[in-house]
């Protein structure tokens, strides 16, 4: 954690992968929008995605918390993610700056975001297809505003949308931090029983694990946080 405090190349570094990702998100969003598609197969390409959404990147956030390897390249990287059980609140900013910020820790999704723009390029895809892939580039962002909400908000709208199953509850995301090695998912938590089901059957929990390297830490936080 240090070395990612100290070291302002990983900073500049997350802020050119959010540079990188929103680029594409409204590359990939200019594309697909000059696709036709019936309405009923956009909803149901919306939808998919949603789910999709939650699922991926709760497994990934599932990886990311059991994952202890602080010596390798992006080890200062990692360290910095396992802060957030060390300190859940965000800083409080408007929403755009929060999905350009949160955007930056999403390495993964910059080779998935090219991976789609290069099958606009090279394939003919369904348009539900195609508006799925775009659906779940976007959405893989807004989880990450889904989960600031969650930790950060009081407002009426934002209990009625976390209500219906829009984005993410507080009493539901809550588990993930009082108990150990569940609610992983931070769209909307709708995927967390299954996602629950494959933690059990390959990680022993963070709480004894990971959760104990940041416990002597006391030096600077990150920037989002």
């Amino acid at each position: 954690m240090e070395s990612y405090c100290s070291n302002p190349v990983y900073k500049r570094s997350a802020r050119l992968i959010s540079t990188l990702n929103v680029s594409l998100q409204i590359f990939l969003l200019y594309r697909v929008a000059a696709t036709p598609i019936d309405p009923l197969w956009q909803v149901a390409a919306l939808f998919a995605a949603f789910v999709l959404t939650d699922f991926v990147n709760g497994l990934v956030h599932m990886f990311m918390d059991n994952n202890d390897r602080y010596d390798s390249l992006f080890g200062p990287l990692i360290a910095n993610f396992h802060m957030h059980h060390k300190k859940p609140m965000y800083r409080i900013n408007p929403l755009h700056i929060v999905y350009f910020n949160e955007t930056g820790s999403k390495v993964w999704l910059v080779a998935y975001l090219v991976a789609v723009a290069a099958l606009f390029q090279w394939t003919a895809m369904h348009p539900a297809v195609a508006h799925l892939l775009v659906y779940f580039g976007i959405l893989s962002s807004v989880a990450e505003v889904s989960h600031y909400l969650c930790h950060t908000a009081n407002s009426p709208i934002v209990i009625f949308l976390a209500r219906i199953g829009i984005l993410l509850g507080k009493r539901h995301h809550g588990k993930h931090h009082m108990n150990d090695n569940s609610n992983y998912a931070f769209l909307n938590g709708f995927t967390d029983p299954l996602i629950n089901l494959i933690a059990r059957k390959i990680y022993p929990g963070y709480k004894s694990t990971t959760d104990l390297h940041f416990a002597s830490y006391s030096g600077a936080d990150s920037d989002n946080r």
